[in-house]
């Protein structure tokens, strides 16, 4: 696994209170999941002319979406249920610095992406470390990869587009307004 980019550390007050509540966190993780899906089919739907990028959030979209059917069946073998999907409020903050402009505005969303992806990658290995060996555990593992090559795919996609001195310039004030962003979050049994 390569080097976090993320320069706030996610504290172990999160685990143990994800691994207390572990119920409230699949449903949540699995609103996350759709909610990704989502995510990439609306870059798709707004960047129709950016070939690399649709084909990529073609992918995107249905690998998130057989994730939120993975983590379901998990759901449901516990016996719960889904249940209406709740405000991130992490992503909601972090979606505040996508500045208006084609191309500015394209940069921060991939930018703010990649970002999300990475925590995402973080705090997923969190989880299959704290669990028992086992298939929930492999589950994790495998997310925690998934999710660290969605964060790496939406760098590369901006490095099509975008002048990488741009990207590293916005890419380093983004990650400072992240890790803000995650100080400030309550501690709770949710993936943000």
């Amino acid at each position: 696994m390569p080097e976090s980019p993320l320069r706030h550390a996610t504290p172990a007050a999160w685990t143990e209170t994800v691994m207390t509540d572990f119920d409230s966190f699949l449903l949540d993780h699995a609103a996350a999941e759709k909610k990704a899906s989502g995510m990439a089919i609306s870059m798709l739907s707004h960047y129709p002319d950016r070939v690399e990028l649709v084909a990529a959030m073609a992918d995107l979209a249905v690998e998130e979406l057989t994730h939120y059917r993975e983590v379901v069946k998990w759901i449901h073998r516990r016996g719960l249920r889904t249940a209406a999907d709740r405000k991130d409020h992490y992503v909601l903050a972090l979606r505040e610095s996508i500045r208006k402009g084609r191309e500015v505005y394209l940069l921060d969303r991939l930018l703010t992406a990649s970002i999300i992806e990475a925590r995402g990658a973080e705090r997923f290995a969190l989880v299959a470390a704290a669990l028992p060996a086992g298939a929930l555990k492999k589950f994790y593992q495998s997310i925690a990869r998934s999710e660290e090559r969605h964060y790496e795919l939406f760098l590369q996609l901006a490095g099509v587009y975008l002048d990488q001195q741009v990207i590293a310039a916005r890419w380093d004030e983004l990650l400072d307004i992240e890790a803000d962003i995650v100080a400030a979050l309550p501690i709770q049994a949710a993936l943000h």
